[in-house]
């Protein structure tokens, strides 16, 4: 099974769906809005592990090395950059290395959001919340929709394979068109489906609607609760102070 679709079966700790969308909010506005000085230098770092740390509990570790592995590299070429090189080379590599420092964490936040948390799951959570059906519907449909993407994206890599189509291969100048053009209109199929789909269990019925799915709070949640609050409070502690 894809490793960004969700399972029934869950192995890694079980976080509220509101849990993890607090947590890709503080690491995503904190990754992009904040600076390298002061107690960033310690901040940033801290939630840069953490999709890390939720990743290897799923058991992807693949992934998990291959993020951890590149964030490395990016953060030690950054302050290579800032600190011994200079003029367009250090402007170059700066600019590339901070920018997948800043982006790489929450996609891998918004990557684990995902593929941890079902469509019931996060419906359910949206009530509890009290949230407008003119947000939920939407990102209910996102939530199958790059899953879905990927699985075609994969079969559509594995016919090109099998017909010798690919980089390097007999026919080099016919993969973009033989992957982008399929995969453009699956896009769009994909999206017309998911929405019907949506409106058919009845997301946009104006009856109230019931669940079976148990969400809650746990220990896990209260210690990463505390974990981004603190995160927010260290930073506007150090602007305020600065």
């Amino acid at each position: 099974m894809d490793q960004f679709t969700h399972t029934a079966k869950r192995r890694g700790l079980l976080f509220d769906p509101r849990t993890k969308l607090f947590m890709l909010i503080t690491v995503t506005s904190l990754m992009l809005s904040t600076g390298n000085s002061g107690v960033m230098n310690i901040v940033k770092p801290v939630l840069s592990v953490i999709p890390f740390a939720l990743l290897l509990s799923e058991r992807r570790w693949k992934t998990a090395v291959k993020y951890l592995v590149l964030y490395i590299i990016c953060f030690a070429l950054e302050r290579i950059a800032l600190h011994m090189l200079s003029g367009i080379t250090s402007f170059v590599l700066l600019a590339v290395c901070s920018i997948m420092t800043r982006f790489a964490p929450g996609f891998m936040m918004g990557a684990f959001l995902i593929a941890t948390t079902s469509v019931s799951d996060f419906i359910a959570a949206m009530k509890r919340m009290h949230i407008t059906e003119k947000i939920v519907i939407p990102l209910s449909v996102i939530f199958r929709f790059f899953p879905t993407i990927g699985e075609e994206n994969s079969a559509i890599s594995d016919a090109m394979r099998m017909r010798g189509i690919r980089f390097g291969g007999k026919h080099p100048e016919k993969t973009v068109e033989y992957r982008l053009i399929p995969l453009m209109i699956s896009i769009v199929k994909i999206g017309d489906e998911l929405s019907a789909a949506a409106l058919t269990r009845g997301l946009g019925a104006p009856a109230k609607r019931t669940d079976i799915c148990k969400i809650g709070f746990h220990i896990q949640d209260i210690i990463m609760f505390v974990l981004c609050i603190s995160g927010f409070a260290l930073t506007l502690g150090s602007r305020w102070f600065s």
